[in-house]
């Protein structure tokens, strides 16, 4: 059976969303890389229906797009530490969302292997096996890359190493 295509965004854009903010650095720039991808998919849409996947052909464009806008714009922008980022423009915003925040600056300071792993891992809630089947790498690749994302968390958010 083949997939319909807004059916498909309409059922993965919120995912695809979520998967592109762990990815790039500004909200705006995820959105944009998602219309992009989504765009591009439309103009393949036969072919990705027909894919043994098309969740992951679709989340695997959403990476490589990803990884090529952070390069382009790379060479452009003055990377900042966390603590340089603007706060929450919220000034009421209770500790939670201060949290989050503090949280998302320090996962777009990894590298991009380990952002992509931890991103697929816990926002798309993919399991090891098709995270390296996205990124083309293997599973123990990617269980390195998460230990390593992780514990940069971690150290950033002055969490125990047990958490």
């Amino acid at each position: 059976m083949e997939l319909n295509y807004e059916e498909f965004v309409a059922a993965r854009g919120p995912a695809l969303q979520r998967l592109a903010r762990g990815l790039l650095r500004n909200p705006s720039d995820a959105e944009d890389v998602v219309q992009d991808v989504l765009a591009k998919a439309l103009l393949k849409w036969n072919r990705i229906s027909a894919a043994d996947d098309p969740i992951a052909y679709v989340n695997h464009m959403l990476v490589n797009e990803s990884t090529s806008f952070w390069r382009r714009t790379a060479r452009r922008e003055d990377p900042r530490a966390p603590e340089d980022l603007p706060v929450s423009a919220a000034a009421d915003a209770t500790q939670r969302f201060l949290d989050r925040d503090a949280l998302l600056a320090a996962v777009r300071t990894l590298p991009t292997k380990q952002r992509s792993v931890v991103a697929l891992r816990y926002l798309d809630e993919m399991d090891d096996e098709r995270i390296a089947d996205i990124l083309d790498m293997t599973t123990g690749a990617v269980r390195v890359n998460a230990s390593r994302g992780l514990a940069t968390l971690r150290a950033a958010m002055k969490l125990p190493a047990t958490v």
